[in-house]
């Protein structure tokens, strides 16, 4: 029953399973390099699905869907950032309360969207390049967002390693004291990367509402921002093993629903649960290592920041 699953499509559908939970969890990664720990990360995952939704079926175009719904998530964001760095509320349930309120708002909003089909996302057109045999198929007939969230790690690893505004950003996520003391605008700072990460998780939303699905149900993220949460800490706040967890999940994810199709003789409950157990499993042996764990999380990961403290 395995020989008949394609590993060319395999590889190819953990691709698109993999983007949604990989949006995410590098918006939350520029977050917590920035020492804040926004757990509303599914709450702006399920409102990004439903304004994206919204968006591309009012407008008819996706693209005005993907901005639509990057700008609801930054929106729902400025939220958190306004409780917990300006009104200096707790991290954590502010960020539980923001998922809570992002699973009820977004439920109201898209009750006129159930059954709705939205406008198709176009493939990328490489041209020749896509009829290349096993590389064609598996990696240029994608969507443009699998590619862009390709190059939205790229692009965080670069700022993050190369360039001065990243230095200060990491600064700021290692001792906000040290860095307020040298004159950099600590808050503005995560204010901004907090908008970063709504955004990008109002992204991930978006394409499991316009690409991965496609369509409108409630609770459709089904835990997905809570996984990309968990990518976070297994990839060790890195960007590229973020796109490798992430891959990981996804394939996963996809395995399983082809060992379903290939009719495996085990029952469709434990395939279905199967990547979140994987998924606690490598948190609970990242964890184990608790010194490899904490080299590399930000020490200021959480703290509320006072310019009088």
């Amino acid at each position: 029953m395995m020989g008949s699953i394609d590993p060319i499509l395999l590889i190819a559908s953990l691709m698109v399973a993999s983007t949604p939970i990989l949006l995410a969890a590098i918006g939350e990664l520029v977050v917590e390099k920035a020492g804040v720990l926004n757990l509303g990360v599914e709450g702006m995952m399920i409102v990004g699905a439903i304004a994206g939704f919204a968006a591309a079926v009012e407008s008819g175009s996706p693209l005005l869907g993907f901005v639509g719904a990057a700008v609801a998530g930054a929106a729902l964001s400025l939220i958190f950032a306004f409780l917990t760095q300006v009104l200096l509320s707790n991290q954590v349930a502010t960020g539980l309360a923001l998922t809570l309120f992002g699973i009820g708002f977004s439920a109201l909003i898209g009750q006129g969207y159930t059954g709705v089909r939205p406008p198709p996302t176009p493939k990328m057109d490489f041209g020749p390049l896509s009829d290349i045999p096993v590389i064609g198929p598996m990696l240029l007939r994608h969507d443009p967002m699998v590619y862009v969230s390709i190059l939205i790690i790229a692009a965080v690893w670069a700022f993050l390693k190369f360039t001065r505004a990243g230095l200060v950003l990491r600064a700021v996520g290692e001792s906000h004291d040290a860095a307020h003391a040298l004159g950099y605008k600590v808050v503005r700072l995560r204010v901004l990367a907090i908008a970063f990460g709504g955004a990008c998780a109002g992204l991930g939303g978006a394409y499991l509402s316009l690409v991965r699905v496609p369509q409108w149900t409630e609770g459709m993220t089904a835990g997905a921002g809570w996984i990309a949460l968990a990518i976070v800490v297994f990839a060790s706040w890195r960007p590229w093993r973020v796109l490798a967890g992430a891959y990981l999940f996804g394939g996963v994810t996809v395995l399983q629903l082809n060992l379903q199709a290939a009719g495996v003789a085990i029952p469709v409950q434990y395939l279905s649960m199967a990547p979140y157990v994987m998924t606690i499993l490598v948190l609970v042996l990242i964890s184990a290592d608790r010194r490899r764990a904490a080299q590399n999380a930000p020490a200021s990961l959480g703290r509320v920041f006072h310019a009088s403290s």
